[in-house]
């Protein structure tokens, strides 16, 4: 059993409900849409063994995964989870909501792009929704999503590079919409990985 990995890094959840959290951070490669916002080359991989991704987070300190890609269900399965479960790691994925999540995950982040009312019949609950908004973007009426323990609006940036007009439109949108929250991408904002 192997996944496709673009890459493995240790730092903090620089975004929603566990921003500022430790996490290793397991990007998978393939996606099954094309964001012209995506920060991610998820074309480019190594093929790794189960044995191989545990040596390589085996020493951190840290025993939080974050599953990300790309798009991580398009490789991952229950299986695959457990292994790393059964080493002690809780284990958090970020989707598009496109794709069913495996059973064995302990934090669900769904940010969907596109066909937002389909996302219920594939994932009834999550923890959070976050939503990429630029300026000018309606924001879909938050009855049509899963059930989520937080609903978060996430300003797009210009690349690595804070877009004030995507913020500000954020701004405006969840204070007239106050059970949505605010989430900004703090990892590019004090620059680490």
């Amino acid at each position: 059993m192997s996944l496709v990995v673009n890459e493995i890094f240790y730092s903090l959840q620089g975004e929603g409900g566990r921003s500022g959290s430790p996490s290793i951070f397991i990007r998978l490669t393939q996606c099954n849409l094309a964001c012209s916002f995506c920060d991610t080359d998820f074309f480019i991989g190594k093929e790794m063994s189960f044995d191989e991704i545990y040596e390589a987070i085996k020493d951190f300190p840290c025993k939080w995964i974050i599953w990300t890609g790309g798009e991580p269900t398009i490789q991952l399965n229950d299986d695959v989870l457990q292994q790393f479960r059964d080493k002690g790691y809780k284990q958090a994925i970020e989707t598009n909501g496109t794709r069913r999540v495996p059973d064995v995950i302990d934090y669900i982040t769904c940010s969907p792009k596109l066909n937002y009312a389909s996302i219920k019949n594939r994932i009834p609950k999550v923890n959070e929704i976050r939503i990429p908004i630029k300026k000018g973007d309606a924001l879909p009426d938050i009855s049509i999503f899963p059930e989520a323990e937080n609903y978060f609006v996430s300003p797009i940036f210009d690349n690595d590079q804070i877009n004030w007009e995507n913020v500000s439109y954020c701004v405006d949108i969840v204070k007239l919409h106050p059970e949505w929250s605010l989430s900004l991408q703090i990892h590019k904002l004090i620059r680490i990985e």
